[in-house]
């Protein structure tokens, strides 16, 4: 069996409290949020706001990458707007998300292309695929 050489570009690292009523601080003090629940009136954010933050961006990332590997640009005015939902049921808690893709002037074919490509590759939707319902949508 062949041995995979795996180097870690980058590690992500946080404190936090208090868990959906606390506060998030990333080693580096970039990050320093307070966190409320969904729907609460406490100032703060929510996991699933970052996480679909997070995940948006990487996607973006994956889809620049995509479309340079395919020759195709993508436009400045390109965004994806991700909707993460907290889901509660028989089974207890679980997560659902939609990504909305906007990549205006792109042909439609290759528009699914660099998408179906990005979603292979960016490390959020591999983290997630088969574990949380994902629909990824062009607009």
């Amino acid at each position: 069996m062949e041995t995979i050489n795996e180097k870690v570009l980058y590690t992500g690292v946080t404190h936090t409290t208090g868990g959906r009523t606390g506060k998030s601080k990333s080693s580096d003090g970039e990050l320093d949020i307070l966190l409320s629940s969904p729907g609460s009136k406490r100032s703060g954010t929510n996991p699933e706001q970052l996480f679909a933050a997070g995940w948006s961006a990487c996607f973006i990332g994956a889809m620049e990458i995509a479309a340079r590997n395919l020759k195709a640009a993508i436009p400045e005015d390109h965004y994806v707007n991700t909707e993460v939902d907290l889901v509660l049921s028989e089974n207890g808690y679980t997560l659902q998300a939609r990504l909305y893709i906007n990549l205006p002037g792109v042909d439609k074919g290759i528009a699914k292309s660099i998408i179906g490509i990005a979603q292979e590759s960016c490390p959020y939707s591999k983290a997630t695929k088969g574990n949380i319902k994902t629909e990824y949508i062009l607009i």
